[in-house]
């Protein structure tokens, strides 16, 4: 780790997520100053690097976070943000993830290490983001990191309390990007289980949009407690077939992180739930809400996976797929799922 230090940080990805953790990494600045290198930041389009430049914040996702330019390099060339950096976190959408590293050299991905805060699966190969860096750049799994919640963006930007879970295979390094989130609003904590908290963290918004149906249907407080209690078992049947781990299912990373994106009015994965259950089409929705929920991409890739090869049953998984992708009649499904809830 000693190699690393102190890191160079870049950040991919210029969403909600992606300036949340810019606004962490440059808590640290401030609050440890000499300990971490200037910031790297990469966004799509050069009118928002401009825009940012010139009024120091985002121009669409979380705009009350103050840019401090003088810190963070923001940059539309997402070569230079690779070469600038040590530690990589990729906080872009999956699916747009291969496209936006396509023109990236894979040795030079290889020699990073990969912080992926994307919760959802690569749609083009249906694989959780370190399996793809894995298969499709030759990256050492000891080198990737996984950072998940229960953690809204919105309230790191107005700097409430919130904790984070930073997994993966070497302890070393894990904990020294956790000691680079952490600081007066964050806290963080260590994993192990890299595989199931990045799956845990796809899984969570497919459940969250099923809470959002039932809420825009109508289903009370006493429903949802039965339905979030089906999932988080639903979920641990799914990370115990595909990656058998000592894992605590009730711990934050899994539990919590169901939890908040199940019930806050901040998830967009129940935002676009709540607007299919009041009888928004998917197209719609989408285009309402101007932002992308995850569990949308990730439903239709579970499903096929499931059925393709692992066969777990996974009724609420099943109900938001026949919904978002069959059009089966929203009230019809969720009633056909009632009866399967215990």
């Amino acid at each position: 780790m000693s190699s690393i230090l102190p890191a160079k940080i870049s950040v991919l990805g210029g969403g909600s997520w992606g300036t949340a953790i810019v606004k962490i990494l440059t808590e640290q600045l401030k609050q440890q100053t000499g300990s971490l290198s200037k910031l790297t930041w990469w966004v799509r389009k050069q009118e928002t690097v401009d825009f940012i430049k010139q009024h120091k914040h985002n121009p669409q996702y979380i705009s009350s976070v103050e840019i401090h330019t003088e810190q963070v390099l923001v940059t539309c060339d997402i070569n230079l943000a690779v070469n600038e950096a040590d530690i990589i976190v990729l906080a872009i959408p999956s699916a747009f993830l291969a496209e936006a590293l396509q023109s990236v050299d894979s040795t030079l991905l290889q020699q990073k290490y990969l912080v992926s805060a994307i919760k959802g699966l690569v749609p083009s190969t249906k694989q959780i983001v370190a399996d793809f860096l894995i298969t499709h750049h030759g990256c050492k799994k000891e080198k990737l990191m996984v950072i998940s919640g229960p953690c809204h963006a919105e309230e790191v930007a107005s700097e409430k309390l919130s904790y984070l879970t930073i997994a993966g295979l070497n302890a070393d390094i894990t904990a020294y990007m956790a000691s680079l989130l952490s600081c007066r609003f964050i806290k963080t904590i260590l994993s192990d289980d890299l595989t199931g908290t990045e799956y845990g963290a796809v899984l969570k918004n497919i459940y969250a949009v099923a809470g959002g149906i039932c809420h825009g249907l109508g289903f009370g407080d006493n429903f949802q407690a039965v339905l979030i209690s089906n999932a988080i078992r639903e979920m641990e049947a799914f990370l115990y077939k595909v990656h058998a781990h000592p894992r605590e299912i009730n711990h934050s990373a899994y539990l919590g992180d169901l939890l908040v994106t199940a019930y806050s009015q901040h998830s967009r994965n129940r935002t676009f739930g709540n607007m299919i259950g009041k009888g928004y089409s998917v197209k719609s929705a989408q285009l309402e809400m101007n932002m992308i929920a995850e569990g949308y991409y990730a439903t239709k890739s579970m499903y096929e996976w499931n059925q393709e090869s692992l066969h777990i049953d996974m009724p609420i998984a099943e109900a938001v797929y026949n919904i978002i992708y069959l059009q089966h009649p929203v009230r019809a499904t969720i009633e056909k799922l009632t009866a399967k809830l215990i």
